[in-house]
């Protein structure tokens, strides 16, 4: 099948190809929106990829007071790992050092998995026996007692092996401005999808990769085939009008919070054009031999 052009925009025959994760997820509350979003922001620092993070992390949304169990401010962070080991120790070491420590903070389960992890359970320790356990519908909280008054946490918070992570679109634009342009606007609408978040440096990588390298030691390398500079010395992928490439990874916790996410970011790019925005959208992939979860931009036009 040919490449398909809507509103100018080129769409390539392609998949973006992703593979399973183990996803959890919690809502932090705080007296306001500010330092809610302060402790997510910091609780999902350094969590861009499992190359060299350990896991995948953000902010899904942020949750209006009525909407939590405390009637204060909230966001929702999700985070993905390879595995169920992965994500506890990383979900557990991030709430110790980033949520416990962040002023005002509460924690509690938004995910409902086939699994639990024990968070409050564990940070409780640092309660140093002073801390007190309550039980309401069941759950078990903690109340660990802290200098500006008490940290209310959850004991466990369930996770997912149905996970995906790897979803992507690749933004191909005249030059970075116009590509930026686009990028953003399919980040924006990204953000509107529950269940999905894109972990890079506000949604968008710049350094896409490819498996392997020339280097011993080094499991991925730059994507050279759509690296611009690199156009006359390597088997490109790129055509001479497209200046610039940014790549939008996604992940979810499930299939469908994927899909939908890559369609509401195809949407944006699309309506864009290409006078304002990218001349052509692609995706990664790895021949289907890297996950069995296999996104056609073809099918996820609007």
């Amino acid at each position: 099948m040919p490449d398909i052009v809507r509103n100018g925009v080129t769409i390539d025959d392609n998949f973006a190809e992703a593979f399973p994760m183990s996803g959890t997820g919690i809502l932090i509350t705080a007296p306001n929106a500010k330092w809610a979003r302060q402790a997510g922001l910091t609780m999902t620092g350094f969590a861009t990829s499992v190359i060299g993070c350990g896991c995948e992390a953000g902010i899904d949304r942020e949750v209006p007071p009525q909407e939590t169990p405390d009637g204060r401010p909230g966001v929702r962070v999700l985070l993905f790992a390879m595995s169920s080991k992965d994500a506890e120790k990383q979900l557990v070491n991030r709430l110790g050092q980033c949520v416990l420590t962040c002023p005002g903070s509460a924690v509690y389960s938004t995910v409902a998995g086939e699994f639990e992890i024990k968070v409050g359970d564990a940070v409780r320790q640092f309660g140093d026996k002073w801390q007190m356990s309550k039980v309401v519908d069941g759950r078990r909280y903690w109340r660990v007692p802290v200098m500006d008054g008490e940290f209310f946490c959850e004991g466990k918070v369930g996770l997912t092996k149905k996970s995906v992570g790897g979803g992507n679109l690749l933004i191909m634009g005249a030059d970075w401005d116009k590509t930026m342009h686009a990028t953003e606007a399919a980040v924006s609408a990204i953000d509107g999808v529950a269940d999905a978040i894109a972990p890079f440096p506000g949604g968008i990588v710049r350094s896409g990769s490819k498996v392997g390298s020339q280097y011993k030691g080094m499991s991925a390398s730059t994507n050279d085939a759509y690296c611009p500079t690199l156009r006359g010395v390597t088997k490109s992928a790129l055509d001479a009008d497209i200046g610039c490439v940014l790549e939008i990874v996604i992940d979810g916790l499930t299939d469908n919070a994927v899909r939908e996410a890559m369609r509401a970011g195809l949407r944006a790019i699309i309506e864009m054009g290409p006078e304002q925005g990218a001349r052509r959208v692609g995706a990664g992939n790895y021949g289907g031999k890297l996950g069995p979860f296999h996104y056609h931009l073809k099918d996820l036009l609007p």
